[in-house]
């Protein structure tokens, strides 16, 4: 059998045949994604992960409808990368709300749908709980930067407090979130600014010191390197998105 019969085998098939799969998977959720960012599909497991009780409630919202703005912001940063580049993006471990709303780490695959042409469509993504047993020196670490990120914490104290040189202590971590602990840090403290950028009239220099920057130009540089726009740009989106919604 060629790659021609497989696809002609393909079409055969009743629309959602193979999707119906994620719905017996335990511990899935599984959602796809237009050009556009607009959901078009989710399981039962990310349809009730997202506040919904159908999936048809779910269809062409974006995720600025439905999680906090400093998660939305980060997923659809993650999204518009696969749609630009074509590329897929496995394992990543990032914040999630669970069941009751509460953030927690999962692990996400996005993968992209392309047309006959060769176009990217669209995406579809995975996400399952990031299940992993943290020795009790790296859960004291990570428990220690989660509760004073905004605080100047001095790695190699940290390292050394742990029992561990700097370097096995960011082997450990990347090993087991992806990334290492000073950039863990930077990625709470933008995350937070999200929120308080999109919440508050607090001014963003107040803001920057707030989570832990100590100037300015420093928080901005760093906030458009993750987010993607200023922290006065992204402000002026959401505070307009809220207006809309009035």
């Amino acid at each position: 059998m060629n790659q021609e019969d497989v696809a002609r085998w393909i079409e055969t098939l009743r629309p959602g045949t193979v999707r119906d799969l994620f719905e017996y998977l335990p511990d899935l959720m599984y959602f796809a994604k237009d050009s556009h960012l607009r959901l078009v599909a989710g399981n039962r497991a990310f349809v009730h992960h997202c506040g919904f009780d159908e999936e048809v409630e779910l269809i062409g919202k974006m995720d600025h409808e439905i999680f906090p703005p400093q998660m939305a912001e980060k997923f659809s940063q993650d999204d518009r990368s696969v749609l630009e580049t074509g590329m897929p993006i496995n394992d990543m471990v990032e914040l999630f709300p669970n069941e009751i709303g509460v953030p927690e780490w999962y692990t996400t695959d996005k993968i992209p749908f392309f047309t006959r042409s060769g176009e990217v469509a669209g995406l579809c993504g995975l996400v399952r709980s990031y299940r992993v047993k943290l020795d009790d020196d790296l859960e004291a670490v990570t428990e220690l930067l989660t509760k004073n990120f905004a605080k100047t914490n001095s790695i190699s104290k940290i390292a050394k407090e742990a029992g561990m040189s700097v370097r096995q202590l960011e082997r450990k971590f990347k090993n087991i979130y992806k990334t290492t602990p000073t950039h863990y840090v930077m990625r709470l403290r933008v995350l937070r600014a999200c929120e308080m950028l999109a919440s508050s009239e607090e001014p963003v220099t107040s803001i920057a010191l707030e989570v832990g920057f100590y100037d300015h130009s420093a928080f901005s540089r760093k906030f458009s390197q993750l987010i993607g726009q200023s922290p006065r740009a992204y402000r002026k989106r959401y505070q307009r998105k809220i207006e809309e919604h009035e």
